[in-house]
Order: C-alpha cells, then structure tokens, then sequence
C-alpha cells in the first residue's frame, strides 16, 4: 500500500529524495511529498556559509612547539548538490585532513617570528589546497583564516623576557646620552662662568690699582714731605683694618685674633687663648 509522506524543507536548503535506494530527485524548499515506502527522503543539504575550526599542533624549523587555529568558510555548490551528497562521507574530516597536511608540511620550514609574519601565505596555502580538491566534490572554499597562533607558554615567557631586554636596553642608552647632554651643557656653562668670573676679577683688580694710583697721587700733592713709601704704608694699613672688620662682621666668626707678639710669651699665650677659643 502507497502513503504520500509530507515535509517541508526550509529556506537555502535543498532535500534528496531516494526510491528503492537509488537517487530520485532534488527537492526545493517549501512543502515536498514523497510516496512511502518506495521513496524517501534521505538528507538536507545547506546552501548556507559554515565554518570549520581546526586546531593544528606541530613545531616550526626552530624546533618550537606551536597551536595554530584554522578557520575555514566554506558552502555547498549549488550545481553540484549530488556530488556535495553521495561523494563524501565525512566533508568536514576531509577538510580538516587537508588542514593538517598544509600546515605540518609549512610550518616545520619557517622559524617562529617568520610563522607570525607568514600568516597570510599560510593561509592563502591551506585555501588553494582545499580549493583544489574540494570543488569537485561541491564544496566551494570561500576563506580560509589563521585566527590563533599559540606557542608553548614558556617560549612566550621568553619571548617577552627578550622584548623587555632590547627595550630596556634602548632606554638605558637614550638615559646615557640624555645625561652626556646635560654634562656637556653644564661643563659649558661651567667654563662659561668661570670666564666671566675671570673676566670680573681682572675687571676689579684694574679697578682698584687705578684708585690706588690716584689716591697715591692725591695723597702726595696734598701732604707735603710725605714718601711713595708712606702713602702705600698707609693705604696698605686701611685695608688690614677693612679686612678685620669684614671678618669680624660674619655670622659664623665669634673671637677675632689679632697678631700683636713681641715676644716667645706673648707667642705662647696667643695660641692658647686661640685654643680655648676654638673649642
């Protein structure tokens, strides 16, 4: 006895219905009917785009352990649904076959800071294989990614340790080359002052001859019978006197000393008082 069967098949989708075991037809989506027991409907098949996510593990030409994630788009060829169907048990194992070959056969030729740059060939490798092979199978490879690159832990570890070296490294010698600036500049500025201090000082002491010179010729036209000798004996004791007072008018000078001995005795008690003082 024949029973027509509804179902429904949805959108971007499409049935295959089999009679007796043999391939019958393709069913749109919408409602469909097939007549039991001689037909049935035996799969549904997404147009849809699917990923499929693989995790590769191999080491690279430096002998470096790496995880690698592998994000493959892929759809089913609409002119080919038969072959997407009957031709593969498994797509996705096929596909992550594929995978696996590629990657352990890239890897192993590339040093880990070359893997991380080689990210797109490695890539567009694993899509061309896939592409190649899965086409004739209704498989249509839109994209293949590298989402994840993940070496072992301790060579991340290592690899920071390196980075903060070189930069740690940079910026001692930027420091060092900072403070051979400000050396250069003070010992510039040191010279500098000194020159001017220099400068200053002979400035003054030209000064001061120039007034000596003129307070000798004043003092000898205005005394009469007085030496070149008296004038300077006298100029001479001023300044003795302006120096005491200038000593004895600082903050930190309490007792004052004036050399005055006339003899061992006089010697003798001046150095005790001095002494005593000083304690």
């Amino acid at each position: 006895m024949c029973v027509p069967c509804f179902f429904t098949v949805s959108t971007a989708e499409v049935g295959v219905v089999e009679r007796f075991g043999k391939f019958s037809r393709m069913v749109q989506p919408g409602l469909g009917c097939v007549i039991c027991p001689m037909e049935q409907l035996v799969g549904r098949l997404s147009f849809r785009v699917q990923q499929l996510d693989v995790r590769v593990e191999t080491k690279t030409l430096d002998n470096v352990f790496i995880t690698t994630v592998v994000s493959v788009q892929y759809q089913i060829l609409r002119e080919k649904v038969y072959e997407a169907f009957y031709a593969l048990t498994n797509p996705t194992q096929q596909i992550t076959a594929h995978v696996y070959d590629v990657m352990r056969s890239q890897l192993p030729t590339l040093e880990l800071d070359a893997v991380f740059e080689a990210k797109e060939e490695l890539a567009l490798a694993v899509k061309n294989a896939l592409s190649e092979t899965m086409n004739q199978y209704g498989y249509q490879i839109l994209q293949a990614l590298i989402t994840d690159l993940d070496p072992d832990q301790r060579v991340k570890n290592a690899m920071n340790e390196i980075n903060s070296s070189k930069r740690l490294k940079f910026a001692v010698a930027e420091r060092s080359e900072g403070d051979k600036i400000l050396q250069v500049k003070s010992a510039e500025a040191e010279a500098e002052a000194k020159y001017l201090s220099g400068v200053g000082v002979a400035k003054q002491r030209k000064a001061i001859v120039d007034g000596l010179k003129s307070s000798i010729v004043d003092f000898s036209d205005g005394v009469k019978g007085s030496s070149t000798k008296d004038v300077m004996d006298l100029l001479l004791l001023t300044q003795y006197f302006d120096m005491v007072k200038d000593v004895g008018q600082a903050n930190h000078c309490k007792t004052t000393f004036v050399p005055s001995s006339r003899s061992v005795g006089d010697e003798i008690r001046g150095s005790l008082i001095q002494a005593e003082a000083a304690k």
